[in-house]
């Protein structure tokens, strides 16, 4: 006798949900808060922390709905789903922020950049100054920056997804 065995994609979706709203809601704050420019330490740790907790939270719930059996594929596959479509929310809550509420964002994040960039290289000569900000608009485009976006959600999923599926994981007795 076969019993329903829960999918994936259904707490993938749920749970990236959940992971999407809750990275927006982080990047209005900042936004209000005027620190929309910043790119330090403490914020990196916070996006890190809400990702992980929504991650292992949507692998434990999978679980429980199996029976309290997990897999680490089973938990890499929710782990996985669950940033895609975060990162997807975020991308398009990014692209709808550059492109509509603040149309000057990547030229003021040029500005931004570069003073802290001379500020911390006070000796730098204005020819490395104008080659340092010259990669960085090579760099900055919004595919590449949604690409790079993907591609980072994706990894940290799963080493968060692996992490989360080995130590939750409970596989059924083989007798």
């Amino acid at each position: 006798m076969e019993e329903n065995q829960p999918k994936t994609g259904k707490f993938a979706r749920t749970y990236g949900i959940v992971l999407g709203t809750l990275t927006i809601i982080f990047a209005v704050m900042l936004y209000i808060a005027g620190l929309q420019y910043e790119q330090s330490l403490a914020l990196f740790a916070v996006n890190i922390s809400i990702m992980a907790g929504v991650i292992v939270f949507g692998i434990y719930k999978f679980r429980e709905a199996n029976n309290h059996l997990l897999t680490i594929s089973e938990a890499i596959k929710v782990g996985i789903g669950i940033a895609l479509i975060a990162a997807i929310m975020g991308i398009l809550y990014k692209m709808i922020f550059i492109n509509i509420i603040e149309p000057d964002f990547m030229a003021n994040y040029m500005d931004a950049q570069k003073a802290e960039m001379i500020s911390q290289n006070p000796d730098m000569t204005q020819d490395e100054i104008d080659t340092a900000v010259k990669m960085m608009e090579n760099f900055s485009g919004p595919f590449l920056s949604a690409a790079l976006a993907l591609i980072s959600a994706l990894f940290f999923g799963l080493i968060i997804s692996l992490i989360g599926g080995l130590i939750l994981k409970k596989e059924e007795a083989a007798y």
